[in-house]
């Protein structure tokens, strides 16, 4: 019996724990500080200027929502902390507790709503292949025999394998670290093709030392719902961030927001990405939800 009080007792304990590390509005108004996971080259989406300084639609997005949350929580200041992540360490390191907040380029899917959770969608995205302008290379059927780059720990080649027109065609993957690192596969021809979100391709492209040297090409892949990730199981934090997420969708502050990062020109090289707002990404302003991309495609 004492034993069993024991045990039950430790239970307590590691749940009392537990309990506090989800408790993120908690963490925030008792240390006064905010931890963003900041992607470095992840399009307009999320990106880094250099010398720590971090921009982009969702870095925006996230900076407001926190905004909102240092309203509610009464704060007098939030110092917001970044923490550049990868494709491959972002869900361990909001897990962990090192990110509070990751505002990159994520794919809601439901193995990843396993391990963290989503805010409601804030961008839809296309999964496409970039090749050089004079590859001659414009349909996923062209690809036999040959390097496609992509980036360690996205979903990306996956997609281009289980597409119905990729059957039978065998070619190399080749990683790239980031997408940068990725970008740079296709650029110095170690590569043939580069598969990723389309807004991504479009960034690097434009960032490019010569845009034109480069295009968009082949079917689209996937369509995807892209969102602000953090821990699981703490409701009160998703919330006060779709709170937030909501009211900028109502408000028209999103699609200002989208045009600046997407329409405009954006440092450091004062070109656009040029991809207009799509019907997807206005349905999921007009109809907000967390659902992973398995429910999303399944309404198509």
């Amino acid at each position: 019996m004492k034993k069993s009080l024991v045990t039950m007792a430790a239970m307590l304990v590691v749940g009392a724990v537990q309990a506090q590390a989800t408790d993120t509005l908690k963490k925030i108004k008792d240390s006064g500080s905010v931890t963003m996971g900041v992607r470095e080259s992840s399009g307009a989406l999320s990106y880094t200027l250099g010398d720590g300084k971090y921009v982009g639609f969702h870095v925006d997005v996230c900076t407001k929502a926190l905004a909102d949350i240092q309203k509610q929580l009464g704060l007098a200041k939030l110092d917001i902390k970044y923490q550049p992540v990868t494709s491959q360490n972002r869900i361990p390191l909001v897990q962990n507790g090192t990110v509070d907040i990751e505002c990159g380029s994520t794919t809601n899917n439901a193995a990843r709503q396993k391990d963290v959770s989503f805010a409601f969608t804030t961008y839809v995205e296309e999964v496409r292949i970039a090749v050089k302008a004079n590859s001659g290379i414009s349909s996923i059927g062209q690809l036999k025999d040959r390097s496609v780059a992509t980036t360690t720990g996205t979903t990306s080649v996956q997609l281009l394998r289980k597409h119905e027109r990729a059957a039978g065609i065998d070619f190399k993957e080749v990683f790239g670290k980031d997408h940068a690192d990725s970008f740079l596969l296709l650029e110095s021809g170690r590569a043939d093709a580069f598969v990723m979100d389309g807004q991504i391709l479009a960034g690097n492209i434009a960032k490019a030392k010569n845009p034109a040297d480069f295009k968009i090409v082949g079917e689209v892949l996937s369509v995807e719902p892209i969102a602000i990730m953090m821990r699981k199981d703490d409701p009160a934090f998703k919330k006060a961030v779709d709170d937030s997420i909501i009211a900028m969708m109502k408000s028209g502050d999103i699609a200002k927001l989208y045009d600046k990062w997407f329409m405009q020109p954006i440092a450091p090289s004062n070109t656009k990405v040029g991809l207009p707002l799509s019907e997807a990404t206005k349905t999921a302003w007009a109809n907000p939800n967390d659902k992973p991309v398995e429910e999303y495609m399944a309404k198509k």
